[in-house]
């Protein structure tokens, strides 16, 4: 029971001393790993996805993001994308929900997918986080093998925009 206590009161002191995170002006890089095999979709075998995201903080708790991806899937040509999006982080403690429209491009397949995103940016020193997310894209030209859910785990850096600031 105080394991218990004592991790309730822990999680309680994280989540408060990270207000303040995400006020306007900061910039943020990130890079994740998708898939390896905890996506689904129609064609889900053998895949590993890597990911990178540049954003910035425009607002207090409102990021715009831009990224870039590489997938490899087995017996499949590999798959690049570009995305442009946005989060809300919605209270201080790193809860964030995200969209975005991604362009994808396989060998003689091209798709336009709107994607939803469910994370959380937990601080691991003053600037950087490790981000797991859980992610729906949804395709429109072929729902069926495209459309993916899945897991992915980042990390982020969070840069302020002079040195004078948390």
């Amino acid at each position: 029971m105080i394991k218990k206590i004592v991790s309730l009161v822990a999680a309680l002191m994280v989540s408060m001393a990270s207000h303040a995170q995400f006020e306007a002006g900061k910039t943020y890089i990130g890079a994740s790993l998708s898939s390896f095999d905890l996506s689904y979709s129609g064609l889900s075998e053998g895949r590993l996805g890597l990911q990178g995201k540049g954003g910035y903080l425009f607002a207090d708790n409102l990021m715009a993001l831009a990224q870039l991806s590489y997938e490899k899937q087995k017996d499949m040509p590999y798959t690049l994308t570009l995305g442009a999006g946005g989060r809300y982080y919605i209270v201080q403690n790193g809860l964030y929900l995200g969209a975005s429209a991604l362009f994808k491009h396989r060998d003689r397949y091209d798709d336009i997918l709107p994607s939803v995103q469910v994370g959380y940016a937990f601080y691991i020193s003053r600037t950087v986080t490790i981000e797991p997310e859980l992610y729906y894209e949804q395709s429109f030209k072929n729902h069926k093998d495209y459309s993916q859910v899945g897991l992915r785990v980042g990390i982020g850096i969070y840069l302020f925009k002079d040195a004078t600031q948390n």
